[in-house]
């Protein structure tokens, strides 16, 4: 199981929201690329990079940033946030980022999401944002109406390679992952899961860390690794032996 240090840039900082609201926000740092560098040299194998100016606008606003990010790291990044056409997703991987986690075109736009697919097989993931229930979309702002299992299946037709899920009423509240949701999105889909939102502590971890066994392949996060509640080091020695 991979553990994805989170660094979401607002204003060109490293920040977290709380539930996803854009006026409840924490800056952890004013250098999102030094801090980018911190979670490699502690050994994270992934870096979960999301642009939220870009999610908020539609499109990339940071892309400088997050190109150095992926030129001064030496491990892959994956990057969700303002990627809404083909010549931002073609830009970012040009940039040198491994994969994209889509989440407004994929719900909205279905034959230019499917496009995109195509044009990079298996480099394209989708953001399953859920509140109460139902998808958001245009960063956590719209509720679209759909839940996962109206969404799932015409997203896996179109060549999705793997979903993020989050619930949106636990992202930056470190109140635990909602293991049952997560589990049925596991249920439904053949394709690798990573979760978001609501890890806390080691306990947390390891709650979840069974479902790799049906398809989970990582979890995020972020507040809890820069409030310390989650020691990144223990956790990646942690998952380093869990599985032996």
């Amino acid at each position: 199981m991979i553990l994805f240090p989170a660094v979401d840039i607002k204003d060109r900082q490293c920040v977290r929201l709380r539930q996803g609201e854009k006026d409840q926000v924490t800056v952890f740092g004013a250098d999102p690329v030094r801090m980018a560098r911190h979670w490699a040299d502690k050994g994270a194998k992934w870096l979960h990079i999301v642009d939220l100016d870009g999610a908020f606008s539609g499109e990339p606003r940071n892309r400088d940033l997050i190109a150095r990010i992926c030129s001064e790291v030496d491990i892959p990044v994956q990057l969700g946030g303002g990627i809404r056409d083909m010549s931002t997703a073609s830009a970012y991987l040009q940039a040198g980022v491994e994969r994209l986690i889509i989440g407004t075109m994929a719900l909205e736009e279905k034959e230019n999401f499917a496009a995109v697919c195509a044009s990079f097989p298996g480099r394209i993931g989708v953001s399953l944002d859920a509140r109460d229930g139902y998808l958001q979309t245009k960063g956590w702002v719209d509720n679209s109406g759909r839940s996962v299992d109206e969404v799932l299946p015409g997203l896996e037709r179109a060549g999705s390679a793997f979903f993020v899920y989050t619930d949106i009423s636990r992202d930056g509240m470190q109140s635990g992952i909602n293991t049952r949701a997560l589990e049925h999105v596991l249920d439904i889909t053949s394709r690798p899961v990573i979760a978001a939102g609501g890890v806390s502590t080691l306990e947390d971890l390891k709650e979840v860390y069974p479902l790799a066994e049906k398809g989970l392949q990582g979890v995020i996060t972020g507040k809890a690794i820069y409030e310390k509640t989650l020691d990144f080091s223990q956790a990646l020695s942690w998952l380093k032996t869990a599985g032996k």
